[in-house]
């Protein structure tokens, strides 16, 4: 699947401003050039002790960036809220060997009709139809999970949906569809009514889009969603035998473009990148971090719980996750709050816009990216992504480690005592 492509960036000087009692300094970085202009209080500390913050200025464009391409991906969530992820191949042309989200670029045989449909202006930046469409599509050629749910028998003319249950087929029916779809075939969503279903579009929550830096040759605007997988087995696949699991195992796509296709915890994915097990792309690794501080192990239900107290305990777990995504600001409460909350805190997670851009150069072979930029494209718009959290990345042999997601106050603070 399509990411913003994050490889490590040429060494410039940049001048970095900070007033006193610090004096003037000027410092190796792939960055562009930062001063002050916005004033923190951290930890208690005396408004008169302010940390002034490096704040990045646009560099001037020397040439147009590339035009982006629109893609779709999908967070998928299991019904023990597990995440499943991709292990591309290792002749991939981008992204070889790295595990990844479900998700490619937006068809013109798929959903080019869609897409036609949509203002040229905002269709680059704004969710809508054809990226959902795209996002089911690509999960089913990649994993073999088809997200659709099934015509109401009695209804099928007027297209009413039976909104109780995901559509179930037979896995030869359910194969066959996936190399057709994928080889196009037959559109994906004639394959689909044929088969009596339609697109679960409407449970695809928007979780942020990611925009490939201007500078880089082969550039992505890519719509990230989140879907959640039935938690109760039985009664959410319509047609399926009494004991069949509640989804199809996902499989990889033959190794066209995968070899495996796994589900665990995110906080599980997280450590084996740590360990050097996975590995992860930014985008991937600062997602899982989020979602890691619901989807997670703690709180267990008690030992010997019953089904109902365990299906409880998820629900509870995915609630938590909704409810943060949909809150603003999107600093917790319990972080040291600046004199002035930034604005992109107030841009909710399913409109954030993220083109990650380097700022300092941090510890020796590191850099440090900030996720507030939306893009070449969106200066001035009043889009953006998130200011709070950074990103610090170990470039080894132009494949990301030791990803830590960082708050920007404390790596402020770090700066200041190391100065």
């Amino acid at each position: 699947m399509p990411w913003p492509s994050l490889l490590p960036f040429t060494r410039q000087t940049v001048t970095i401003k900070i007033l006193r009692p610090f004096p003037l300094r000027t410092v190796r970085t792939g960055a562009r050039r930062f001063s002050v202009s916005r004033s923190y209080s951290y930890g208690g500390q005396n408004s008169s002790e302010m940390i002034k913050d490096l704040e990045q200025r646009p560099s001037s464009v020397k040439k147009t960036p590339k035009r982006l391409r629109l893609a779709a991906s999908v967070i998928l969530v299991s019904p023990t809220n597990q995440v499943l992820l991709l292990k591309r191949v290792e002749t991939s042309s981008s992204f070889a060997s790295a595990h990844v989200f479900p998700g490619g670029n937006l068809s013109t045989f798929h959903e080019g009709t869609l897409l036609g449909a949509v203002d040229e202006s905002t269709k680059e930046f704004q969710d809508g139809t054809a990226y959902r469409l795209a996002a089911v599509r690509e999960t089913f050629e990649e994993s073999g999970i088809l997200l659709a749910r099934p015509l109401a028998a009695d209804q099928s003319r007027s297209g009413s949906l039976n909104n109780q249950a995901l559509l179930h087929l037979p896995d030869a029916a359910r194969e066959e569809g996936r190399r057709e779809t994928h080889d196009n075939k037959i559109k994906f969503i004639e394959w689909l009514e044929s088969q009596g279903g339609a697109p679960d579009l409407d449970n695809l929550i928007p979780f942020t889009r990611w925009v490939t830096p201007g500078s880089m040759v082969k550039r992505f605007s890519t719509q990230m969603y989140l879907y959640m997988l039935p938690l109760s087995a039985n009664s959410s696949i319509l047609g399926a035998p009494e004991h069949e699991s509640v989804i199809q195992t996902p499989t990889h796509d033959g190794g066209i473009e995968h070899t495996t296709a796994t589900f665990d915890r995110p906080d599980v994915w997280l450590a084996k990148a740590k360990a050097g097990n996975v590995l992860l792309y930014p985008p991937q690794f600062y997602l899982l971090h989020l979602l890691s501080q619901f989807l997670n192990d703690k709180s267990l239900a008690p030992a010997g719980a019953s089904a109902a107290d365990v299906t409880a305990h998820l629900e509870r777990q995915r609630s938590a996750l909704v409810t943060f995504l949909r809150q603003t600001p999107t600093t917790p409460p319990d972080r040291p709050s600046p004199l002035h909350v930034h604005p992109t805190a107030h841009i909710p997670w399913a409109e954030k816009v993220i083109c990650p851009q380097p700022l300092v150069k941090a510890r020796l072979g590191s850099r440090l990216l900030g996720l507030d930029d939306p893009g070449p494209e969106l200066q001035e718009s009043g889009k953006g992504g998130d200011y709070d959290r950074v990103l610090l990345v170990n470039w080894k042999n132009k494949e990301p480690r030791d990803i830590e997601v960082k708050w920007r106050d404390e790596v402020l603070l770090e700066a200041k005592s190391s100065l």
